[in-house]
């Protein structure tokens, strides 16, 4: 592993220091184990397409996304395809024995219950017990919790309440005991896992180092950073900052966040975007970046991008500060942000330089042709 470069160095002394706090005791800890790469793949539009073309052997966990909250309990909405699709995911195995496989609970629509599942006690039980019920029956790896968000809003009409911040923490508690069960039961090792925001207020309204003590990953979603069709272009899942806005949002801040939290590094996995947004704007300036937006643009998935919009007359250009790329379209006035290659590299330099626990995509099918997946193997395992 090469040293930073000097824009990389400038970025980092808060982590550094951060990182240096644990430095006392990481010489009583074992040996750190490979960097994980976990793939997330979505369930939720019915049978997946073709799981027997996933690249399993550049992977080390399937987040198959999602699993509902109904009535308390982690509810299987979409049975019938759902079960088809454990099914076919576990004989991916044959391929590579050490794949796991987790349910992923909640995301963007099917968090609206959280809030009400673990309000109480006896709710977190029920909900812990239905949870692993599940991965008992499809003889599935672990759980991943991916709700958006405890105690501030995410999707309109969702719930969420102060008792968040506290049920959270005991919501993962619950789940280690009831896979801690299980584990008795079958002499197997079953992972607890979440998926979560990389903003401050997501790390404001959770208790993340005590919530971590019961989990194995924490996958920062450090991408959707903007969102706004209307608001501001710019990048949604850069490394770094492109202005000189300390509070800008970047996967460096988000994991800074979480560490000064009290995550452990090996804990933290960091996200990668498998897809592009975009942005129409009103001015040609800065080819777009950091521009008043008039309307939003579909980026696309990675294959799509890289093989489709190159010629359509997208412009490809490289953000040395953010370590991004972006597309700009000159005649249309469309800004484009995404991860490519050469982004994916840095990334996988990041987390080995900070000694993090890995990295996390979504979503699978964005990128079918695999660019993004090659570029992580290829990097990832440099030393």
């Amino acid at each position: 592993m090469r040293l930073f470069s000097k824009p990389m160095r400038a970025a980092i002394p808060a982590l550094l220091l951060i990182a240096g706090a644990a430095a006392a005791f990481s010489a009583a800890r074992p040996p750190r184990s490979k960097p994980v790469v976990i793939a997330y793949v979505g369930g939720f539009r019915g049978l997946i397409t073709d799981p027997e073309s996933i690249l399993v052997e550049k992977i080390t966990h399937i987040n198959y996304a999602f699993v509902d909250v109904q009535h308390g309990q982690a509810w299987l909405t979409n049975l019938a395809t759902d079960t088809v699709n454990f099914r076919k995911l576990n004989a991916l195995k044959s391929r590579n024995p050490d794949l796991k496989i987790l349910i992923s609970i909640g995301g963007w629509a099917w968090s609206e219950n959280f809030s009400d599942a673990v309000l109480t006690e006896a709710g977190r039980k029920l909900f812990a017990h239905t949870s692993v019920d599940i991965i008992r029956k499809y003889q599935l790896d672990g759980v991943d919790i991916d709700w958006e968000y405890p105690g501030i809003p995410g999707e309109e009409g969702n719930v969420y309440r102060p008792e968040d911040k506290q049920n959270f923490t005991l919501m993962f508690a619950a789940l280690r005991a009831s896979l801690d069960t299980l584990e008795k039961e079958t002499g197997r090792k079953y992972l607890l896992t979440s998926a979560v925001g990389g903003s401050k207020s997501f790390v404001d309204n959770t208790e993340m180092a005590k919530a971590a003590q019961y989990q194995d990953f924490i996958n920062i979603m450090s991408y959707d950073y903007k969102t706004n069709p209307n608001g501001i272009s710019g990048h949604h899942t850069n490394l770094f900052g492109s202005t000189d806005n300390p509070e800008e949002s970047s996967a460096h801040r988000s994991i800074g966040l979480f560490l000064a939290a009290g995550v452990p590094a090996e804990k933290i996995v960091m996200g990668i975007a498998f897809y592009g947004r975009g942005w129409k704007v009103a001015s040609d300036t800065a080819r777009g970046l950091n521009r008043a937006a008039i309307g939003g643009y579909r980026g696309g998935g990675y294959s799509f991008i890289k093989d489709s919009l190159p010629a359509k007359g997208f412009e490809r250009h490289w953000d040395k500060r953010a370590k991004a790329p972006y597309l700009w379209h000159p005649g249309q006035r469309v800004f484009i942000s995404y991860d490519d290659e050469a982004s994916v590299k840095e990334k996988c330099r990041y987390v080995h330089a900070n000694k993090l626990g890995g990295v996390m995509f979504w979503e699978y099918s964005s990128d079918p042709k695999g660019y993004l997946l090659d570029a992580i193997h290829k990097n990832l395992h440099k030393k």
